[in-house]
């Protein structure tokens, strides 16, 4: 299949631009998703293997607990923060071990994305834009908030459906 002949040239044809797309979406799984996978479950295998996660899994069960999760839950949003892709990939993780049920694993999903990648965000964004540092914090809070708030519809949400 080949473009229309036009002023300029030839035209992409939708296979042209699907191929072009598949490449660009080959670039952004290579460079940054794969990544940020290898980062969470790393972070999982170090937490596990040292003893680590069993330790913050105690400090952070209360508050974990809030949302109906174990303590040890608190691993993907630490992983989150630094990648989204990460968080995800050790709610993931921390779902196939036991550790976490479906619907806690859902539950975290949410949050994952709205606090995900906030330290790269914040950098790139935040300080190259030149922004009061007066709001810095304030602009750190407000993703780590919309989380937890998600994770309390989510808990919601998902109890309505029975889903544990």
């Amino acid at each position: 299949m080949t473009g229309k002949q036009n002023d300029i040239g030839m035209t992409p044809s939708v296979v042209d631009i699907f191929l072009k797309g598949c490449a660009k979406g080959f670039q952004v799984a290579v460079k940054n998703i794969i990544p940020a996978m290898i980062l969470g479950y790393t972070l999982i295998f170090v937490l596990t293997e040292t003893g680590l996660l069993d330790i913050l899994g105690n400090i952070f069960s209360p508050v974990m607990g809030l949302f109906g999760l174990p303590g040890a839950a608190v691993a993907v949003l630490i992983s989150a923060f630094f990648a989204k892709a990460s968080g995800c990939a050790t709610a993931a993780t921390l779902y196939a071990s036991g550790v976490l049920t479906v619907g806690q694993a859902t539950m975290l999903f949410p949050a994952c994305i709205l606090m995900g990648t906030l330290i790269g965000h914040y950098a790139r964004i935040v300080l190259v834009a030149g922004t009061n540092k007066k709001w810095h914090l304030f602009m750190l809070f407000i993703p780590v908030f919309d989380a937890f708030l998600s994770l309390l519809i989510m808990r919601f949400i998902l109890s309505l459906m029975n889903i544990q």
